[in-house]
């Protein structure tokens, strides 16, 4: 595939008032406008399985419409594709595909362009079920993959081949919050004609656009920051070009991936507070990343927007924003220390998630598999979710579950 696939040859898009709007504005009315759902503001809920047709012709023809209409309840309703619009806005894209889940969204993308013999570049700090989707799911299929350093640049080109397919990554990474040069890296794939997806899920499209930076495909689990309420299950995949829309919708379809309206319901509500939620979530994120890194038992600071974080510098030059998620690197604490500071946390609650309104606090441990060790080890790395609580109650928390662990250690 060539670089034309960068939508250098479509048609000129007409500018529209909306094409200006600020962010905050943008997430309030992305998606159907009211006056094309009889004035209702949030789209309302479509539940569908069988859909009819007035015609044997239309019943005939009716999968001409897979990627832009409702053709039968697998493929979407309209639920589906105001979701779909809305987000498919926020991104900057051609258009979005809805899928049941974050991980399912991973799992399509990297199926929908890679195939037997062909070799597949993944970033070494990617999600835990991406990697074993990869070595349990696709290896079995005959894709060869390779990982490389999330701090690799341009010098990817030396890693590519022939037969290179897709670029996989995702900034910042996982656990580990590692950043990547995404501009260096897509400047490369697209001189080679390779194709790249990204996992924004952290930063979302509000605070990181990818596909302005050159990549193909942006995925994000949209049970996180875009619903906002650990509640509901939900991924996208939104396309540079129709092109890749096409083959995103259609192998969806293959494997009969179907996204509840339920839940596209709920992300759409979701999505009209997410400046306001995330303006929120960073600011209290920042205060407890200040507030842990005058603790003496802090070792570092896993968090792009922290200055003295190593990505920080991409993220200053890429990013517009950070959320509430970050690791916090400490002396390795003991079976019974851990017990001591998560089990008496009254605020932080243990899960396994993110991006909701409630603050969260769990062991990052056994230590992410990786195949360039980032100096993780067992007992020593804190993921933190910063949610929309007062942050000096959180502070107060924190503080109790490190007097637990120091009156421990004094004790022994």
């Amino acid at each position: 595939m060539n670089d034309d696939r960068a939508r250098d040859d479509a048609p000129a898009k007409t500018p529209s008032p909306a094409d200006e709007w600020q962010e905050a504005t943008r997430t309030v009315h992305a998606g159907p406008r009211p006056s094309s759902q009889s004035g209702v503001i949030n789209p309302p809920v479509y539940r569908a399985s069988t859909i009819v047709y007035e015609t044997v012709d239309a019943y005939m023809d009716r999968h001409k419409g897979l990627y832009d209409d409702v053709i039968y309840g697998l493929y979407g309703t309209k639920s589906t594709y105001a979701l779909a619009e809305a987000i498919a806005e926020l991104e900057h894209g051609a258009a979005t595909v809805i899928t049941s889940s974050g991980t399912s969204a991973i799992a399509l993308t990297l199926s929908a362009f890679v195939g037997a013999g062909d070799h597949l570049l993944v970033a070494d700090c990617i999600y835990g079920p991406a990697r074993k989707f990869l070595s349990d799911i696709l290896s079995g299929f005959g894709v060869e993959i390779e990982y490389f350093k999330p701090d690799i640049a341009g010098s990817i080109a030396s890693l590519c081949r022939p037969n290179t397919k897709l670029i996989y990554m995702e900034t910042p990474g996982s656990q580990t919050f590692d950043l990547i040069d995404i501009p260096a890296i897509t400047e490369v794939a697209r001189a080679k004609g390779i194709l790249t997806a990204v996992d924004n899920t952290w930063a979302t499209p509000l605070y990181f656009k990818p596909l302005r930076h050159g990549v193909d495909v942006s995925i994000a689990s949209a049970t996180k920051y875009l619903s906002g309420h650990s509640d509901c299950l939900l991924g996208s995949m939104t396309a540079a070009n129709d092109e890749i829309y096409r083959q995103l919708k259609d192998v969806a379809a293959r494997w009969g991936n179907c996204a509840s309206p339920d839940d596209c319901y709920l992300v759409q509500r979701g999505l009209r507070t997410l400046d306001a939620r995330l303006e929120r979530h960073q600011r209290t994120a920042s205060t407890l990343v200040n507030w842990f890194a005058q603790q003496p038992e802090v070792k570092a600071i896993r968090y792009p927007a922290f200055a003295e974080d190593p990505g920080h510098a991409i993220w200053k030059r890429d990013f517009t924003g950070a959320t509430g998620l970050f690791g916090v690197q400490l002396d390795a604490l003991s079976d019974e220390e851990t017990r001591a500071f998560f089990n008496g946390l009254d605020i932080f609650q243990l899960g396994s998630s993110w991006g909701g309104f409630e603050s969260l606090a769990v062991p990052a441990w056994p230590a992410p598999i990786r195949a360039f060790p980032n100096g993780e080890q067992d007992g020593a790395l804190i993921r933190i979710h910063a949610g929309l609580e007062a942050a000096v109650d959180l502070i107060a928390d924190l503080e109790a579950a490190f007097a637990r662990v120091r009156a421990l250690r004094r004790s022994s």
